[in-house]
């Protein structure tokens, strides 16, 4: 990779999946490149593709057929151990559904990616400590899950996925379970990461949330319909 910049370089990949007798399509030759510090929106209408090119971004699929180049290192062909290895050490999630463990407090589940990266116990207290400062819930530290709003726990899942400092966040549907006025405290933070030099991917179908980015990339039938970048 010839562009120190470059954190993502998607080369030609097609998704095909086997259903039954018949092969169906997810995607159909897609190239992209993201680089450090993009906010980048992917929209388009429910089958286009969008979830099948977040998961094989996320290391949870592998393409059918291309390259997927991750900070210069080609996960396409990974085995799987290996593929968790790259989402643990170089990824962060942001899920509609916030994904948190329920009978973990807010610390403790901001510390589940540290955990598994043997980061030593006083180190990890420390980073998550100042994680759920920076996305405003420190004065909520012991509370479980069920004793937030939906958009605490999304603050939750935010500062767990920045855990690693990865080279890239992947957010899908992030506001989709929240109300109007939680929603846009979401955006707002993910404004500040990226104002902050973080490398943000999110999934939507909201005009408005597509806004807050710098990018658009549209799909529609598995393939490419708009960027805005080219």
């Amino acid at each position: 990779m010839s562009d120190d910049n470059t954190i993502v370089r998607l080369e030609e990949i097609t998704r095909t999946y086997q259903m039954g007798a018949v092969s169906v399509s997810a995607l159909r030759g897609i190239s992209l490149v993201f680089r450090a510090g993009e906010y980048i929106a992917i929209m388009g209408p429910s089958g286009c593709g969008k979830s099948t090119l977040l998961n094989i971004l996320g290391c949870l699929d592998r393409p059918s057929t291309g390259r997927y180049y991750l900070g210069g290192l080609d996960v396409s062909q990974l085995k799987d151990d290996e593929l968790s290895a790259i989402r643990g050490a170089r990824i962060g999630f942001v899920f509609q559904s916030y994904n948190l463990i329920q009978q973990l407090s807010v610390l403790e589940n901001i510390e589940v990616p540290l955990y598994y990266q043997g980061v030593p116990e006083k180190q990890s207290r420390e980073r998550a400590r100042y994680l759920a400062e920076l996305v405003g819930l420190g004065e909520r530290l012991d509370h479980k899950p069920n004793e937030l709003s939906g958009g605490q726990q999304q603050r939750v899942a935010i500062a767990r996925a920045l855990a690693n400092d990865p080279l890239i966040i992947l957010a899908d549907e992030p506001t989709g379970n929240l109300d109007t006025a939680s929603g846009k405290e979401i955006l707002a933070i993910f404004g500040d990461l990226h104002a902050q030099g973080k490398t943000l991917v999110l999934v939507t179908h909201s005009d408005e949330v597509a806004e807050r980015a710098q990018r658009v990339v549209r799909l529609r039938d598995g393939k490419i319909e708009y960027d805005s970048e080219t």
